[in-house]
């Protein structure tokens, strides 16, 4: 009954009182230090980055109190200069703290060689699709007589006829040399 008693007495709610008084400036005291410690509200905008070559790169970050990290160098892009940033994140133009990680894609210094595939004696369609979705591009598209019209006789590249797992640069040009659907 006592126990009781002293939960509704005055020194039980003053003290109660004092603990939630001294609960919220722990709390109020806490949250400025994490304020401070952390540089909350001090932001720098990312810079630009893409298509700077990798050995401006280094300084650039330095300068902006930035780091950085390579993520992937495996999407080759032939318009861009081998080592240069093909994409960034965070993007540019996005608000960090200094000393912020910016992971960057990098174009590959050189292109990755690929296996021809087997379109000999398949559609035009079909090879154009085949040989684009491995990486190459159709180049001159010419035609010889035979009666399966459209039908691929012979992949070349630069000139020389090329056989099926002959490895070339991942966007060389293939030309094709199609039946034009007459008899000789």
């Amino acid at each position: 009954m006592n126990l009781i008693r002293f939960f509704f007495s005055k020194t039980f709610f003053k003290h109660l009182v004092l603990a939630f008084i001294v609960f919220l400036i722990f709390c109020y005291l806490t949250l400025s230090f994490l304020k401070i410690f952390t540089h909350h509200d001090k932001l720098q905008e990312v810079p630009d980055l893409e298509g700077v070559p990798l050995f401006v790169l280094i300084p650039l970050i330095e300068e902006e109190n930035l780091r950085f990290e390579i993520i992937d160098s495996s999407k080759y892009t032939p318009n861009m200069s081998p080592l240069s940033v093909l994409e960034h994140y965070p993007k540019a133009g996005d608000f960090v703290k200094k000393n912020r990680k910016i992971y960057i894609t990098l174009n590959p210094s050189n292109y990755k060689k690929v296996s021809v595939p087997d379109v000999v004696q398949i559609t035009r369609r079909n090879a154009e699709t085949t040989l684009q979705s491995v990486g190459f591009s159709i180049g001159e598209i010419t035609y010889r007589d035979n009666i399966g019209k459209n039908m691929v006789l012979e992949i070349k590249h630069k000139g020389e006829i090329l056989t099926p797992g002959t490895l070339l640069p991942k966007t060389a040009k293939i030309d094709l040399v199609l039946g034009n659907g007459k008899r000789k």
